[in-house]
């Protein structure tokens, strides 16, 4: 780590605040970008929870479900370019894929890519996607993918092509009642993207951590001190609304919350992922140095 211009540009990409402000973030915190992050969320500077997820890669997240919704898998499959996500060869090998993935067992992404192909037995999935590379003319990874298999139903919901991808794990009984409360559900989640199902799922180090960046910002607004702890607590239950599923307010009617729309349902979420196409993957963008020369210029 270190104060150098590729850090500089990935808290930059992280946090959307100016080139000096990642520079001095980082001579803060010593080169440590995810220090410098908190340190520009208590500065005012950023609001890292916003820019975090930025999308800097090309490719689909697709959804697969069984017939009997028992089982599904949701996976995230990278090019090079938007051309190339629309090249028809491409999303018949994103498709195939996911089959693969849907007739197997494992949960590991190695393992996954050691697997012998399902459609021939001399060659393995990695095998498979470097042939594609190959014949497509463009770096392809096959980047991550979730398996649920349920005793009560998997739905999910892909959005804008396959830029958002969603899948729930519902307890209770698919009918067509419930069906529709589902894709409301995962409509939301794919709209809000929640990080967690409930507040009880929040880690005592995420929840200090937040209570940390809320007090300083207190601090530098000068909140008298007797007060700010009242304060904290206030943000928290808010933080709470933003970022837990069950506690956020329905998307179709902001007078009730998710947990609301589940119980008139008879319904009960166990999990839930959501990919975002390339979120936290870093894209190159060449015109970077001038931008930096261009600030520098305008803070001499």
């Amino acid at each position: 780590m270190g104060v150098n211009m590729k850090n500089i540009k990935k808290l930059r990409e992280r946090t959307g605040a100016g080139v000096l402000d990642c520079k001095k973030a980082l001579t803060e915190t010593e080169g440590d970008v995810d220090a410098a992050v908190e340190y520009l969320r208590e500065k005012g500077m950023a609001d890292a929870a916003k820019k975090a997820g930025r999308v800097a890669a090309e490719g689909l997240v697709n959804l697969l479900v069984t017939d009997d919704h028992k089982k599904g898998i949701l996976v995230e499959v990278n090019s090079e370019t938007d051309f190339v996500a629309k090249n028809e060869n491409f999303q018949k090998l994103v498709q195939k894929i996911s089959e693969h993935i849907l007739q197997s067992d494992t949960k590991d992404l190695d393992e996954l890519l050691s697997e012998t192909w399902y459609q021939d037995e001399n060659k393995d999935v990695n095998t498979i996607v470097k042939e594609a590379i190959s014949n497509i003319g463009e770096n392809i990874n096959l980047r991550r993918f979730a398996s649920y298999e349920t005793d009560g139903f998997v739905y999910g919901y892909i959005h804008m092509g396959g830029k958002i991808g969603v899948m729930v794990d519902y307890a209770g009984e698919l009918t067509n009642d419930t069906e529709n409360s589902a894709k409301d559900i995962a409509m939301h989640i794919a709209a809000s993207n929640p990080e967690f199902l409930a507040r009880e799922d929040v880690s005592q180090d995420a929840l200090a951590k937040e209570k940390k960046i809320y007090k300083e910002q207190m601090l530098n607004e000068g909140k008298p001190v007797h007060i700010i702890d009242q304060i904290v607590e206030g943000k928290i239950a808010k933080y709470y609304t933003q970022v837990c599923l069950l506690e956020q307010p329905f998307v179709r009617d902001d007078e009730k919350t998710v947990a609301d729309v589940i119980a008139e349902s008879d319904l009960k979420i166990n999990k839930f992922v959501r990919f975002e196409l390339g979120e936290g993957i870093e894209k190159e963008e060449e015109d970077f140095a001038a931008e930096v020369m261009a600030e520098a210029s305008k803070n001499k």
